[in-house]
């Protein structure tokens, strides 16, 4: 089944396509533009860590890092290794797995339709012996080192550390030494059947190129796949933060900080759309525009690495300032002190409209580039919405939803604050 989605707000429309093997094709192709950029997720990602295909069965229980490890391993097959297909066609080819989701992705300027069929190739067709299991181990054992070893990294994750109880979103996303020594191939061969099925995967494609081409070539290589019967074994998560203040040092010129809120999450749809007002509120709390920023620079206390972030998937949601600061305890303090002032005394419509545009203009922005809109459209489609209605909500946001927002998802005894600090 194709449907044209259209809006009517910037005049321009992409199609989503039902494939008939399962696959949901989101394809926008976008006139005047010489390269193009094709995604193909799973909604599989670090945090889900537990499944099953049978609801008469247990659950299955993934050692940490197995999205990750399985990113790794789809690229090789028995016939060579995908990165070498695609210097053929001199395409620049990636993958990456976060919280929620595991992309494989290139982007090129032609050859578009030969890329495409290696990435749909390699991604159906795994290939794992114990033997390349046992070499990536060590690879991947080396790349958690490396990430152990890098402050930026380490800030984030001490905070999800700090804030959450249960939840796996505090596991780094390659897991760690001793839980990939418990992958095998079977078990990569178990999780790949149960998230790689299309059902639970979509194609996004935007930029130069034919979507009769892309659904050609999903009608030559795709079988349709069998229907779809995946529970995950979501954790009960408590309100509270597991600790309010975690501290590590590691040999930076300037401490970091990254201070989290952390946010009682609804369904996925609506954490979608209430993490989108979230960047408006963030806005008016401390955008650049805003009393606070201007406080906090002009007297020395962040720099311009200072920034903040909503994050959110299916269960967990959560509000994040971060930086540099000579002083991180005294930022936070002043950014709880705001959002309280703030929360008593109401939004000023000033700062809403302003925050409001601010963040309007990032998603118009975002149209505007092939890679920003495919990894948009994977976002909003596993979240239940459609691309356009990230604009609209954007643009439909309201001083009273806002308002709300801060009152309910900014509660200050939920905040933890992570420090990255000098040496002695």
């Amino acid at each position: 089944m194709k449907q044209e989605i259209r809006s009517e707000r910037v005049q321009e429309s992409y199609q989503k396509i039902d494939h008939p093997s399962g696959l949901t094709l989101l394809l926008y192709p976008m006139e005047g533009f010489s390269s193009a950029y094709a995604m193909l997720t799973t909604d599989y990602g670090s945090v889900d860590m537990a499944f099953r295909t049978d609801p008469q069965a247990d659950f299955t229980r993934i050692p940490a890092g197995t999205a990750h490890f399985l990113e790794h391993k789809m690229f090789e097959n028995e016939d060579g290794d995908a990165f070498a297909k695609y210097a053929a066609t001199g395409a620049s080819a990636n993958a990456f797995t976060s919280f929620d989701k595991t992309s494989y992705l290139f982007g090129c300027a032609d050859h578009f339709e030969e890329s495409l069929r290696i990435l749909l190739e390699f991604v159906t067709t795994p290939y794992f012996t114990q033997q390349t299991v046992s070499k990536e181990q060590g690879i991947i054992g080396q790349e958690i080192k490396m990430y152990d070893d890098n402050p930026d990294w380490r800030v984030l994750f001490n905070l999800l550390k700090a804030m959450y109880v249960k939840h796996p979103i505090a596991i780094d996303i390659a897991g760690t030494v001793e839980s990939i020594a418990e992958i095998t191939a079977d078990s990569l061969y178990e999780t790949y059947r149960a998230f790689y099925n299309l059902r639970n995967m979509v194609l996004t494609v935007a930029g130069s190129f034919s979507p009769d081409a892309v659904v050609r070539i999903a009608d030559e290589m795709l079988r349709p796949a069998p229907q779809l019967q995946l529970e995950r074994d979501f954790v009960q998560e408590p309100e509270q933060v597991a600790q309010k203040r975690i501290e590590q040092k590691f040999p930076v010129a300037s401490p970091m900080f990254a201070l989290g809120l952390k946010v009682c999450p609804a369904d996925p749809k609506t954490n979608a759309a209430n993490s989108i007002v979230n960047e408006i509120v963030n806005e008016v709390l401390a955008g650049d525009a805003s009393p606070l920023y201007r406080r906090l620079y002009d007297s020395g206390l962040i720099n311009a690495t200072f920034d903040s972030e909503t994050d959110c998937g299916k269960d967990f949601s959560a509000v994040i300032f971060s930086g540099e600061s000579k002083d991180p305890d005294r930022v936070a303090r002043e950014i709880l002190q705001e959002i309280e002032r703030i929360q008593k005394e109401g939004i000023d419509p000033a700062a809403f409209e302003r925050g409001k545009k601010a963040v309007y203009g990032r998603y118009i922005r975002m149209l505007n580039r092939p890679d920003s809109i495919a990894n948009a459209m994977v976002g909003a489609h596993f979240s239940g919405l459609g691309l356009y209605d990230l604009l609209e909500i954007a643009a439909n946001a309201t001083q009273e939803q806002a308002q709300q927002r801060l009152t309910e998802d900014y509660r200050t005894e939920n905040a933890s604050l992570s420090v990255i600090s000098p040496l002695d």
